[in-house]
């Protein structure tokens, strides 16, 4: 089980992905950002790649996509709140954007 993250650990964490349109999720511990692609292809494909990577890390993202955009928000349920996973599976996502 991960463990959640220290004020100072998830602090660090959210201003380096903060850079990259990362945010934290309004009434709840999870961070947030909206994906743009090219078209709804790309944003498929790109969903695509991630789910292999989450399901080696067996974090799951909760997301949805409309044509271009995808909607993504990082929390470790079982935890209560934002853990390493979080942080990994979002610096997967932006090097996979």
């Amino acid at each position: 089980m991960a463990d959640l993250l220290r004020d100072n650990d998830r602090e660090t964490a959210l201003e380096e992905l903060a850079q990259s349109g990362w945010s934290t999720e309004s009434g709840r511990d999870a961070i947030r950002k909206v994906f743009r692609f090219g078209s709804f292809g790309d944003a498929i494909g790109w969903m695509v790649q991630v789910s292999f990577h989450a399901e080696k890390m067996n974090h799951h993202p909760e997301w949805s996509n409309v044509y271009n955009r995808v909607e993504v928000s990082l929390t470790t349920h079982h935890a209560g709140g934002l853990t390493e996973k979080d942080f990994k599976l979002a610096g997967v996502m932006n090097t996979l954007s």
